[in-house]
C-alpha cells in the first residue's frame, strides 16, 4: 500500500532570516509529534519509527506526543 496523494497544507514562518515554508507534517515533527493519519502496513509503520528514533535521537530527554487516527488505532 503506498501512501496516498493529497494537497498537502503548508504553513509559513517568518523569521530574521527570512521567511520559510513547512509542510504541516514537518511542521509537527519539529515540535515533536508525530501524526499517524492512515491504515498502518510495514511502510507506514517504518516512516512512525524512523520519526520516533529521529526525534529520540535529537533530544532523548524530551517527550514525543503522538496522535493516531487509523482504523482500529
Amino acid at each position: 500500500m503506498s501512501i496516498p496523494d493529497f494537497k498537502m497544507q503548508y504553513v509559513y514562518e517568518s523569521s530574521g532570516r527570512g521567511e520559510r515554508g513547512y509542510d504541516i507534517y514537518s511542521l509537527l515533527l519539529k515540535e515533536r509529534i508525530v501524526f499517524v493519519g492512515m491504515p498502518i502496513d510495514d511502510q507506514v509503520a517504518n516512516l512512525i519509527v524512523a520519526q520516533l528514533l529521529y526525534l529520540n535521537h535529537e533530544d532523548a530527554e524530551r517527550e514525543i506526543q503522538m496522535y493516531i487516527n487509523s482504523p482500529g488505532g
